[in-house]
């Protein structure tokens, strides 16, 4: 079945502003809570509706994607990247009205802590994208006691003091006071009998190993989140998510800038004062520019297109070729007597005129320079 607009899902015009789609989450979301709407199947499935959507398009960097691409730049297929939303619905609900139902921090109490891992990328990889293999150390939920803590053959005891809220309230005056229960130490259950394989924890360490689709066009700093990856919950609670931290490697010849490279071209000095055609390397392959003669080193020379695409809105960057004159080394006597009269040449015509002495001495200093070069 095909997924609404979350625009139309919100009911919301595609300009709207963070605070008209927070105010319009808010009024669907106490409308179809699903603790207001206790077994009403319509109502949990019309408030992950909402609740997904909001998740999208209250983030900048996800609105901007869903409106270029919709649906399928949150394809759940592709490797759970960024913009995959999780099934948990207690979580944003809570930051967004707090305890008013009353169960939301118990439920973010037993949640699994987020893990961040670092991962470095050449240019190339970041630029092409790139499926990545990782092995992440976490904690994972125990397969004796399926999560639970308790022996297999016993089962965990709804703590009687909190009745299974892991809190509890102390009056004061007009005050009233949460405080952890003391009983159950907050974990909402009591184990008579712990898994001697997790020690009642419910979960275990391991290492296990990921596919991390990167998305072509990521940069230094970038964070790529795969929902549900990181730690297990305590004594059966939601995972946790992990995110993956993007680092660039520095190019041999590269620099980037947003979505522009930026590259150094030598050019010997007949092709700065005469001109030519030189090739210039790209990510792509090698591309040509043409160089216009009396070019002085630093003159920079733009190739459209030949840059990074941008992962938010498409946008292609540009190629910035940056010539810089190189100077002959180790010159001959011959050499040097011919670049001293093309010195003498210059200061005394401000040029080289069009006579054929002038000429023919110009054509052997091309032919001494092409010389140098091959």
């Amino acid at each position: 079945m095909a997924k609404s607009d979350y625009y139309e899902s919100l009911g919301i015009s595609k300009n709207a502003s963070e605070r008209e789609i927070k105010k319009a989450y808010k009024r669907l979301a106490v409308k179809f809570h699903p603790d207001r709407n206790p077994g009403n199947s319509q109502a949990e499935s019309k408030f992950k509706e909402i609740k997904e959507a909001y998740e999208i398009l209250i983030d900048p960097k996800k609105r901007a994607a869903y409106d270029q691409y919709g649906h399928t730049a949150f394809d759940q297929n592709a490797s759970h990247t960024e913009f995959t939303s999780g099934t948990d619905f207690s979580d944003i609900f809570g930051d967004v009205f707090g305890d008013i139902f009353g169960n939301n921090k118990r439920n973010r109490s037993n949640r699994g802590s987020d893990l961040q891992y670092n991962i470095s990328l050449s240019l190339e990889e970041a630029v092409r994208g790139i499926i990545k293999e990782v092995r992440v150390p976490t904690l994972e939920r125990c397969n004796i006691c399926s999560g639970n803590g308790a022996q297999p053959g016993t089962t965990p005891k709804t703590c009687s003091t909190c009745n299974g809220q892991g809190q509890i309230q102390m009056r004061q005056g007009f005050f009233a006071v949460q405080q952890t229960c003391p009983a159950c130490r907050g974990k909402c259950k009591i184990i008579k009998y712990p898994c001697r394989y997790c020690y009642g924890q419910g979960r275990v360490e391991k290492s296990k190993k990921l596919s991390v689709r990167i998305p072509a066009g990521v940069d230094n700093g970038d964070k790529i989140r795969l929902s549900g990856e990181g730690e297990a919950g305590a004594l059966g609670g939601s995972q946790g998510d992990l995110y993956v931290q993007i680092s660039v490697k520095e190019h041999p010849i590269f620099k980037r800038e947003k979505n522009n490279l930026y590259c150094e071209v030598p050019i010997n000095f007949t092709m700065a004062a005469l001109g030519g055609d030189i090739e210039v390397p790209a990510l792509d392959g090698r591309v040509k520019l043409k160089i216009p003669s009396e070019t002085q080193t630093g003159r920079l020379f733009r190739m459209r297109g030949k840059g990074v695409k941008s992962i938010r809105s498409g946008y292609q960057g540009d190629l910035l070729c940056r010539v810089v004159v190189e100077t002959p080394v180790k010159l001959n006597e011959r050499q040097k007597y011919l670049l001293k009269e093309l010195g003498l040449s210059f200061s005394s015509q401000s040029g080289i005129n069009n006579s054929p002495r002038s000429k023919s001495f110009f054509d052997g200093v091309k032919k001494f320079f092409d010389g140098l070069t091959n």
